[in-house]
């Protein structure tokens, strides 16, 4: 559900960007807001996807393109093979909702520090050699920045048809109890 978006300085395309990540962010947080470590493992549609799980990988994928990709420090990332990618959509072993949200909330201030620390959104680097990445490899941070806007949007939308199905809130009622226009 769409909630304001706190207004950037003029011309701060930065800042703006930053607010509409966080935007995003605090949908899912929302979402995933008071529920049970067991609610929030439920898979209540027909879709695999739980709010930790969701909550789990939106993190790892923040993560891994702002510091693996953008900042080029892959050892500092959560890494997945073949084997370990189904393990980033559920919590696993001791994870509880509550240590994901504290991950996700760490990944979006280290992002926010990276992102703020460049000396402009036309920095440009090249993305890892891998199937689900363009040809022509090379991107900015601003592309970098939108297309992380892009995930976490979408799986926003996901959490909140997931938490409608687990105890019948909607992103209405969730953006209600937590304040009007809250992010």
């Amino acid at each position: 559900m769409p909630t304001f978006v706190d207004a950037e300085p003029r011309g701060d395309e930065r800042t703006a960007l930053l607010n509409y990540l966080d935007a995003q962010r605090g949908a899912v947080r929302r979402a995933a807001g008071g529920l049970t470590d067991e609610q929030a493992a439920q898979r209540p549609t027909v879709s695999e996807l739980s709010l930790s799980g969701l909550v789990k990988h939106l993190a790892e994928v923040e993560q891994n393109w702002i510091m693996g990709t953008l900042a080029g420090r892959p050892e500092e990332t959560t890494q997945r093979t073949p084997e370990n990618w189904h393990e980033s959509f559920a919590a696993t072993g001791d994870e509880t909702l509550a240590g994901l949200l504290d991950f996700y909330e760490r990944v979006a201030r280290q992002t926010d520090a990276y992102v703020r620390s460049l000396p402009d959104l036309d920095v440009v680097v090249t993305l890892p050699a891998a199937p689900w990445y363009p040809q022509d490899r090379d991107r900015s941070a601003r592309w970098i920045l939108l297309t992380l806007i892009q995930e976490t949007a979408r799986h926003a939308g996901h959490a909140d048809i997931v938490r409608e199905a687990i105890d019948g809130k909607t992103a209405f009622v969730l953006v209600d109890e937590a304040g009007a226009g809250a992010v």
